[in-house]
């Protein structure tokens, strides 16, 4: 197998494999087609989910891709590369997989990270029931500065003025919290968690419902790309660090690569309305162990990138070319073309999602 057999130049083709390899393999498939949005072309956008294994089993493993769109391109090859590497057939007697394939289908099938309401899904997740949306308060002091007139650079030098400003202020750590976190207020603006759920996460807590309903423990990883070193994966696990769930993790994917670690170098942010946190509510008083997963690519220089999605969001009238050449710009930042790359990210995303599955059953 070779990665090009698993990786797709659209979402249309990376979810004909993915349905392809499930069904080949005798997953049960089951589609979740959104209900408003279609692909560029006007083909149906939807979440997919393959099961394999014990449907009734108490250990079951959940495995989404595309939570951010264009990152779905790398978590989609991972997926359909550990179905088509015979994964399914290695499963233990006591084990289930589930996997979600295109939680954010809009932002897949139209090169953005975010939903079809300008939303970072993985900000969406908060809890709306305790209270007020989570405060940012210096993102406040910096939106404004942060939008984007026009794609120059004279325009990313202004911006690039005011964040050492900032910096300079309040350190690269407050920095790196403040773009990171999530913010609620303005819908143009970066790492907008939005006002309301995202039908992407209305429709996962239906999957979790409907899939896990019998499990007790559950292993969780979510496929990103950007943080960490190129080609290389990076944890960032969510449970509890004093925890035994925690414990587990470094188990299964290795101390050193879970206990500490610093994205870009810096304080992990104080991250609002995860996915992972999301799950974790809707599976209630039940274990879940594992880890959000990227495969670094720019390093702090997707600070850039995400800019340059906002502002192709907003442009309605720019030439084709320009959009085109400017969105392969971007898709070279969330799933490098670089054919090392992707063979490196998906050798390596097989063997985490073995060892994962392999913590699972004997946990």
């Amino acid at each position: 197998m070779e990665y090009y057999d698993c990786f797709a130049a659209s979402y249309a083709a990376a979810r004909a494999k993915f349905l392809a390899a499930s069904a080949g393999c005798g997953g049960d498939v089951r589609s979740f087609v959104h209900p408003d949005k279609t692909t560029p072309d006007g083909a149906p956008l939807a979440i997919d989910v393959a099961r394999f294994g014990d449907r009734r089993a108490a250990r079951q493993a959940l495995i989404i891709s595309g939570t951010h769109g264009q990152e779905g391109f790398s978590g989609s090859a991972v997926q359909v590369g550990w179905v088509s590497a015979g994964g399914p057939a290695r499963l233990p007697a006591n084990v289930g997989v589930v996997l979600v394939h295109g939680l954010n289908p809009y932002g897949f099938a139209h090169f953005t990270r975010t939903t079809e309401n300008n939303v970072d899904l993985n900000r969406n997740f908060v809890d709306r029931s305790a209270g007020p949306m989570p405060a940012n308060p210096h993102y406040e002091t910096l939106h404004e500065a942060l939008l984007m007139n026009e794609w120059t650079a004279a325009e990313n030098a202004r911006v690039d003025a005011a964040l050492a400003a900032f910096t300079e202020q309040h350190g690269r750590d407050a920095l790196f919290d403040t773009l990171a976190r999530g913010q609620y207020v303005h819908p143009n603006g970066l790492m907008y968690g939005g006002q309301q759920r995202e039908w992407s996460s209305r429709t996962l807590e239906t999957i979790v419902q409907e899939t896990l309903g019998d499990a007790e423990k559950v292993a969780f990883i979510d496929w990103h790309t950007g943080i960490g070193d190129y080609g290389k994966p990076f944890f960032l696990c969510f449970n509890d660090a004093d925890s035994a769930l925690f414990a587990r993790a470094c188990d299964w994917w290795g101390k050193d690569n879970v206990v500490g670690v610093r994205p870009h170098g810096m304080e992990r942010p104080s991250y609002t309305g995860l996915v992972f946190h999301g799950v974790q509510r809707f599976l209630g008083n039940r274990e879940m162990c594992g880890a959000v997963i990227e495969f670094g690519t720019r390093g702090v220089n997707m600070r850039r990138v995400l800019r340059l999605d906002q502002w192709l969001r907003r442009q309605d009238g720019l030439e084709p070319d320009v959009r085109a050449a400017l969105q392969a710009d971007m898709m070279d930042a969330f799933c490098p073309f670089d054919g090392q790359w992707r063979a490196d990210t998906l050798a390596s995303g097989l063997e985490l999602t073995d060892r994962a599955i392999a913590g699972l059953a004997s946990w």
